[in-house]
């Protein structure tokens, strides 16, 4: 028996190791300069380096927040908004569409969980209807990964 906090699905949104990439980009043009000429740009090398690492860390958090992703056997969690997962009734199957043909599902075009206005970039939906009859849209990288949990706790229950 799982823990109700226990993830069963998860998705950080974006990781801390990214703050790295500022840094190492850096180092490698001091190496560069070290190697190659007569000027070392240290104190240009070494702003440029706090400041790309400041901004990617606005941008870490903000994805950390809003595009995270977490599944327990009680709660659906898109970004800030909750979904208690008592309130799922359905959980669709993925759409499958013929060559040259596209008719959206009604999910599809359904509300997006969470704070965002659609479903966030390099993610896709999973339809679900909710117990009253509403439909909304849940979201994640791993669709199908998502799709699969949300299946076991809605027919399994908690």
């Amino acid at each position: 028996m799982t823990d109700s906090n226990d993830a069963l699905f998860e998705e950080p949104g974006a990781r801390w190791r990214s703050l790295l990439w500022g840094p190492v980009f850096c180092a490698a043009v001091l190496v560069f300069e070290l190697l190659t000429g007569p000027v070392v740009h240290w104190v240009a090398l070494a702003v440029v380096a706090v400041v790309l690492t400041g901004f990617t860390y606005v941008q870490v958090s903000a994805a950390r927040r809003h595009v995270s992703v977490a599944l327990t056997a009680t709660e659906l969690r898109q970004g800030t908004e909750r979904l208690p997962v008592a309130d799922i009734a359905v959980v669709f199957p993925a759409p499958e569409y013929a060559a040259g043909e596209y008719e959206p599902k009604k999910w599809e075009t359904a509300r997006v969980l969470g704070e965002l206005t659609g479903i966030p970039r390099r993610r896709h939906g999973v339809g679900l209807r909710l117990m009253g009859g509403g439909l909304v849209q849940a979201w994640a990288k791993d669709d199908d990964g998502l799709r699969e949990a949300l299946e076991e706790v809605v027919v399994n229950g908690p």
